[in-house]
């Protein structure tokens, strides 16, 4: 399969979940040329935030290779990501990101994204989400063990 099959695949998720209530949005990653984990936006379905297309792809393509790490895996996804979702790739250390409907094409049917942009780049006082630090001197221990922690699994 080539490049513009798995993207083809993403985008007839995005349709076909729209008939299970879901978004138009899908995801499809890809590693050694052949598909390992696929999914729509399941956030209405769920009654997850957090289940994006990209996200919900990320999760089962996890599990399938056993490990975090998707190093060596490309995402597909029939739109640009979100920051949630951008997030979230990186976080897989996702190799490749191939996307079709753009930021734009997002906010012209209602999802936009850019308020969450705009919201990152302030400082987290300036924030419209009331936003708080307490407790950092007493949160730091856990900090310190990890910090110390012999056997730990970095990521």
């Amino acid at each position: 399969m080539e490049k513009k099959d798995f993207m083809k695949r993403a985008i007839e998720l995005s349709i076909e979940n729209m008939d299970k209530g879901g978004g138009p949005f899908g995801a499809v990653i890809v590693k050694n040329g052949e598909i390992i984990a696929e999914s729509g936006n399941s956030v209405t379905i769920d009654n997850d935030p957090t289940a994006h297309a990209e996200v919900n792809a990320i999760r089962l393509a996890a599990k399938k290779l056993g490990s975090f790490d998707l190093t060596g895996c490309d995402i597909y996804a029939s739109c640009e990501p979100c920051p949630m979702c951008l997030g979230a790739i990186y976080w897989a250390n996702i190799s490749n990101l191939y996307f079709a409907n753009n930021q734009n094409d997002a906010d012209d049917i209602g999802f936009s994204d850019k308020f969450i942009y705009d919201e990152i780049a302030k400082n987290y006082t300036k924030r419209k989400l009331k936003t708080q630090n307490m407790m950092r001197e007493h949160a730091l221990k856990a900090f310190d063990i990890w910090k110390n922690k012999q056997d730990k699994i970095e990521y």
